[in-house]
Formats: C-alpha cells, structure tokens, sequence
C-alpha cells in the first residue's frame, strides 16, 4: 500500500488560491480499473483508493504515514510567481506590444 502526499494545486475555475493551503494523502491504487459487463460503468473492488484525508501540515501528514507503516511519495508544490499588473499599463505611452482590438 503506497500513498501520495502533496498539496492540491488552485482551481483552474477560480481566480483565488483557496483550498491549497492543505496537504492531502491519497491512496495509490493497487489494481486496475476494469468497465462492469453488465452496466459499462469503470470501477474496481479497491476501496483504498477512495480515501482522500486532508491535514494541516506537511509534518501532520508525514507523521501519520510513518506512524501507520505507509510507503509515501511526498510532492512539494511548485513556486507560483505572481506578476503585479495594472490595467493603465494597457494605455501607457510607448508599450511593447502591438495595440489590437
């Protein structure tokens, strides 16, 4: 049983950064999906792949991972920059860009 510990990254939906403060452990799976003959709906028998838990801190997650014996691959996020825009640069004299409507 394998886990991954990472931090999710922001809704590609929203403009804001909430929700990513927290560090998620889920559950590798640990055998394939298959589709059911009867109905063609993708599952498997793998209920550990359902669980999902959320913490605080890396520290938090790690530490259940070690106190329960599981392997884990932890993730660290990627630096975001932000670069600090402002809606006068669109009119300001002697821009780089062409002018396009």
């Amino acid at each position: 049983m394998r886990a991954r510990i990472y931090q999710p990254p922001k809704n590609a939906m929203q403009s804001g950064r909430a929700g990513t403060d927290r560090w998620m452990l889920e559950f590798e799976p640990s055998e394939p999906r298959r589709a059911d003959p009867l109905m063609g709906w993708i599952g498997s028998a793998d209920t550990q792949a359902q669980v999902r838990l959320g913490f605080a801190t890396r520290e938090e997650a790690v530490a259940y991972a070690e106190k329960r014996g599981i392997a884990y691959d932890l993730e660290l996020p990627a630096a975001h920059r932000q670069q600090p825009k402002a809606y006068a640069d669109n009119f300001r004299y002697g821009r780089r860009e062409m002018w396009t409507h």
